[in-house]
């Protein structure tokens, strides 16, 4: 079987694969910011947060987890309010971040 033959629709589709995306972006934000000179604890926090939740949340729809529904909706609260605030920082790593937490918390919400 391959991953075409999966039956997800295609807002599914597409929300797994902003869920991966926001995985690969969080976890490379927050390793930049272990780097920056001010404090940056709460950017790494949220971006960590929204990694795993974003990791979980693909799967479990992958694999059409009753529990999917719940975690879509963690998923995009906490992809919010990392955006928020990465935006509030000018490093490149912050901004790239949140543009794509934002797509992910929008079609997170799409799922609730």
């Amino acid at each position: 079987m391959s991953l075409a033959e999966l039956d997800l629709n295609e807002l599914e589709d597409e929300c797994i694969d902003n869920c991966f995306e926001a995985v690969q972006a969080c976890e490379w934000c927050a390793d930049e910011c272990l780097d920056e000179d001010m404090d940056m604890s709460r950017c790494i926090r949220l971006c960590r947060d929204v990694a795993d939740l974003a990791s979980d949340h693909a799967r479990f729809m992958a694999r059409n987890s009753n529990y999917s529904t719940e975690l879509a909706e963690a998923t995009a609260g906490a992809a919010e309010e990392c955006a928020e605030e990465c935006r509030r920082h000018d490093h490149d790593h912050c901004q790239v971040c949140a543009d794509v937490v934002e797509a992910c918390a929008e079609s997170c919400r799409e799922m609730v």
